[in-house]
């Protein structure tokens, strides 16, 4: 069509947000404005992401320069408050606008690529590949209800890595079209960071029949259609495949094979062991949005979808329990030793242990909180340190029997439980330093014009920071950055800001532990990447002696 995808021409970048630091495998963009324009530059429609986490983060590069530079993940949401110029002159746009009845819009893309070398142009850039099409208010914003392709885990020092040499993917079984739609966008493994993708030969799409025919014993297995890895369009050879495509397939079948996919496990197999496969029963159960953020006394119903060979499963019982194995606390130099604990208290919580899907395969959890306290502060409690606590909870099948097939490390609830917060009356820089100061302590470069830590400097820019405190964190000039400020710790800043009562503060005077010499004894060097890093503290880990 030669249009742009581009991000906002009249906003500040959107921000790239982890939910804490010791989780920080769940990042979300926040502040993103998404626009479609012609090749002039000129909007034709603009539009705002629902902010959203990466899912099925991969080791996807068989060659680069190490750390983040290898990884693959996707990000899936919506698109809202659409805004649509005169798009008459695209029949294209003119459908899609037609599609979205509903207001929305969704969008699907992967990023892979990320540029570690500070001497080239592209630092800290990427590849960003995906696809944009009709949503409903009626389906998940965040999930694909569909056939769900599940990866085994291999050995690896840094992300995960596909046994079967593809990653975790998604497709649609359509009957009316008779077809399967096929998302390999962030499945299949690129020669080089942001590169081709690899020769993994001619990719074949099976039925594998579990019940036993004339003929036919049961696992036998139909093939359906085949992805070409060479020629015309193929995915290894065609260097405009991917850019063009997205990675989605479409795959033409007969009535007769769509009427066996519907109740079959699929499988998609290529050359050299390269295989990847549904659970052999085709259950499958996921949250919708997965990432949350809560005060104490706050509740929330999350809504969990089941589905069986990629329709909505009614009757399922589906249970939940804490899951911190994915966690990320501090594993030594040069982290905090002792590093503060994650997902205690656990009485903080409070949640149904199981629930029951509807007829659209939706179950719901219902979770409340209360106040963790201060389960992160430093020194045992006497020196200000990370706010509230880091929470896991997984989905799985009631019945055990059930959970047949891989688990997907990265499928389950992530929550950030800020700690309760209840100033003096009235509020002064007494209440109020640590919290600046901690932020201080963050983002020194903002000591050229701004000393978070120091009271006049504050006071100074007390109409500056009311206008950024003040923003809906969906603006990407919130403040700050990290979204990782209580509301109630917000509105007391808010309203000092308005009233900057000094009181009397009495800075600590203690100094922090020096490293012993066994910490600082060296190791393997770190790879670079906040990513790589972070998976690598994972409790998991940790609990078995293998943190690297």
């Amino acid at each position: 069509l030669g249009y742009i995808v581009a991000d906002s021409d009249t906003l500040a970048p959107a921000k790239l947000v982890d939910l804490d630091s010791e989780q920080q495998m769940c990042s979300e963009i926040w502040g993103l404005q998404v626009r479609i324009a012609d090749a002039t530059g000129n909007t034709l429609l603009c539009a705002d992401y629902d902010p959203a986490a990466f899912m099925d983060i991969w080791a996807r590069a068989s060659s680069s320069s190490g750390g983040d530079n290898v990884a693959g993940a996707m990000y899936q949401s919506v698109l809202s408050n659409l805004q649509w110029a005169d798009v008459s002159g695209s029949a294209f746009l003119t459908a899609l606008k037609a599609a979205a009845s509903d207001g929305l819009l969704s969008i699907k893309f992967n990023v892979d690529g990320f540029n570690l070398d500070y001497t080239s142009p592209d630092f800290m850039t990427g590849r960003i590949v995906g696809t944009i099409g009709p949503a409903s208010t009626s389906e998940p914003q965040q999930l694909l209800i569909g056939r769900q392709f599940m990866a085994a885990s291999a050995p690896s020092n840094s992300f995960f890595l596909p046994q079967g040499q593809i990653n975790f993917c998604a497709g649609v079984l359509d009957a009316a079209a008779n077809c399967l739609y096929l998302d390999l966008g962030n499945a299949l493994p690129s020669t080089t960071a942001g590169g081709p993708m690899q020769n993994l030969g001619d990719l074949t799409l099976s039925a594998c029949n579990p019940i036993a025919l004339p003929g036919f014993p049961a696992g036998t297995t139909t093939a359906l259609g085949t992805i070409a890895a060479s020629g015309t369009s193929g995915y290894a050879t065609d260097a405009d495949w991917y850019t063009r495509t997205a990675g989605v397939v479409v795959l033409p079948l007969t009535a007769a094979q769509v009427q066996l996919a519907a109740t079959s496990q699929l499988l998609l197999t290529g050359a050299s062991g390269a295989m990847i496969s549904e659970w052999s029963n085709g259950l499958w159960v996921r949250a919708d949005r997965f990432v949350y953020r809560m005060s104490p006394g706050d509740s929330v119903d999350i809504p969990v979808y089941a589905t069986q060979f990629g329709q909505p499963l009614p009757g399922a019982s589906i249970s939940f329990t804490l899951d911190p194995s994915q966690l990320q606390p501090g594993s030594g130099f040069p982290y905090v030793a002792p590093s503060p604990p994650v997902a205690t208290p656990t009485s903080a919580l409070a949640f149904n242990a199981t629930a029951s899907t509807d007829n659209n395969g939706k179950a719901v959890l219902t979770l409340a909180v209360t106040d963790p306290g201060t389960p992160r502060y430093f020194n045992n409690g006497l020196d200000y340190g990370i706010d509230g606590q880091v929470y896991g909870i997984r989905p799985a099948f009631t019945n055990a029997s059930q959970n047949v097939g891989p688990i997907n490390e990265l499928n389950f609830i992530s929550l950030l439980l800020w700690s309760g917060f209840t100033p003096a009356d009235p509020i002064t820089w007494t209440d109020l330093q640590p919290i600046f100061q901690q932020y201080a302590n963050l983002y020194p470069v903002m000591n050229r014009f701004l000393n978070l830590a120091d009271y006049d400097s504050v006071v100074a820019n007390a109409h500056l920071l009311l206008l950024a405190f003040g923003l809906d964190p969906a603006n990407p000039n919130a403040m700050p950055v990290t979204r990782d400020l209580s509301p109630a710790k917000r509105k007391a800043i808010l309203a000092w800001l308005k009233n900057p009562l000094p009181g009397a503060v009495a800075p600590s005077t203690r100094k922090a532990a020096s490293p012993s010499a066994e910490a600082l004894a060296s190791g393997p060097p770190p790879q670079q990447g906040g990513k790589v890093a972070a998976r690598a503290r994972r409790l998991v880990l940790q609990s078995q002696g293998e943190s690297r």
